[in-house]
């Protein structure tokens, strides 16, 4: 066993506990990685905690920049949601975490990594992947799938040690955000019957206490990344950061589902991704107005697979850069603004135009200025039904039970 281990940790319950594990368990010197990925206002904090449960050193980086140019936006591109539900924010912070880790590994030499994922989620599977595809000389330490404790066991064990922790018995969450998305786990929202309460949010208002009048935005794209708010040139961390804010003002980003884990399990799912979710809105609809019908229709396919292989941990895969080429591919002409409007906890888009719009109001419209040539359609019908009369009478389709 090497002497030395980098912990990728959170300032949280299983990775503070797991400082402590390491050095009891296998008498290794920790070092703690903490990355900042939009999901922490005060890490000065953290790296106080990590030295004052027992960690040797305490790294940390700022890759708020990498995470949005890398990671999100790529995602937005590609239209990424898991199961029409999960805009992937978890799921996307972690192949660079891994990256990041891997690295600082090799910079201290350090032989192994270490995590808090536990045994039955999908985070383990994203850090080991990632660091065999990176550095399958690393070893790569799970304290939390070692351990084997419960929550409230790991609660106790912390207290024990006089290691301070972030939840309590009483309000047990579990929580990671960046700035893509906010995930909330375990206490009663385990039970897919209860309705999630409001305490576990503090992204996206109660739609009660959000304000009566609707507000409207002009988001701008530029080949498919989010360059402008109502008319404003705006940088990608402060663009998602304001979009955050206005989106869960208006009770807008609160997702509640039962997703299939990456181990083969279900589980009951809480996010808060406000700007994700009207930022991929927008972004589709101006891709219904500036690609063809057959690059949407493949696109919708390749969407869902890259979604796919980013909730599984795949990042580091060559199809996943494959399907990324094809994705840049299709944004060459998504560019445009978007109208949105925000009231009541739902976000509609009520506007949209581009300079390479392949919408014809001269073709579309059944007013003035009409230049369709309605008696063309018949011929085409004609054709395009042809197959499926010839298989009717070759078949006899309708007949029941065939």
């Amino acid at each position: 066993m090497p002497g030395k281990v980098v912990l990728a940790y959170s300032g949280g319950l299983d990775t503070s506990a797991a400082i402590t594990w390491l050095k009891e368990k296998y008498g290794l010197d920790v070092i703690t990685f903490t990355v900042d990925v939009g999901n922490e206002p005060d890490y000065e904090a953290i790296r106080e905690k990590a030295l004052r449960v027992g960690a040797v050193k305490a790294v940390l980086l700022d890759a708020r920049q990498e995470f949005v140019e890398r990671f999100v936006f790529p995602s937005l591109q590609a239209d990424a949601i898991y199961q029409g539900e999960y805009p992937l924010a978890t799921a996307l912070a972690r192949p660079l975490i891994a990256e990041l880790l891997a690295k600082t590994a090799r910079e201290e030499g350090a032989g192994a990594v270490a995590h808090g994922c536990t045994g039955k989620g999908n985070d383990q599977v994203r850090f080991d992947v990632s660091i065999a595809g990176l550095a399958p000389d690393l070893k790569v330490i799970a304290p939390a799938r070692e351990w084997g404790m419960t929550r409230e066991e790991t609660i106790r064990y912390a207290q024990e040690r006089g290691i301070p922790v972030p939840v309590t018995l009483a309000s047990p969450y579990s929580i990671d955000q960046n700035l893509w998305g906010r995930s909330i786990e375990c206490g009663v929202l385990e039970d897919p019957w209860v309705e999630p309460p409001d305490d576990a949010f503090i992204w996206v208002r109660p739609v009660k206490e959000t304000p009566e009048d609707p507000e409207y935005l002009e988001i701008g794209f530029e080949q498919g990344l989010p360059v402008s708010l109502d008319g404003e040139q705006i940088a990608g961390i402060p663009l998602v950061e304001r979009m955050t804010g206005l989106a869960g003002r208006h009770g807008i980003g609160r997702i509640d589902h039962i997703e299939d884990r990456v181990v083969g399990i279900k589980s009951r799912e809480i996010y808060e991704a406000p700007a994700a979710m009207v930022l991929l809105q927008a972004h589709r609809a101006l891709e219904a107005m500036t690609l063809s019908r057959d690059q949407l229709r493949f696109k919708q396919i390749v969407a869902a697979e890259y979604a796919w292989l980013v909730y599984s941990g795949l990042w580091f895969t060559g199809l996943r850069q494959d399907l990324e080429a094809y994705v840049r591919s299709t944004q060459r002409y998504v560019t445009g603004l978007v109208r949105v409007r925000l009231h009541k906890g739902s976000s509609a888009v009520v506007g949209r135009k581009s300079p390479y719009s392949l919408y014809r109001h001269d073709l579309a419209t059944y007013d003035k200025g009409d230049v369709f040539d309605q008696k063309a359609s018949a011929g085409f019908i004609q054709l395009f039904g042809l197959p499926a009369r010839t298989q009717a009478r070759a078949q006899d389709l309708g007949r029941e039970g065939a």
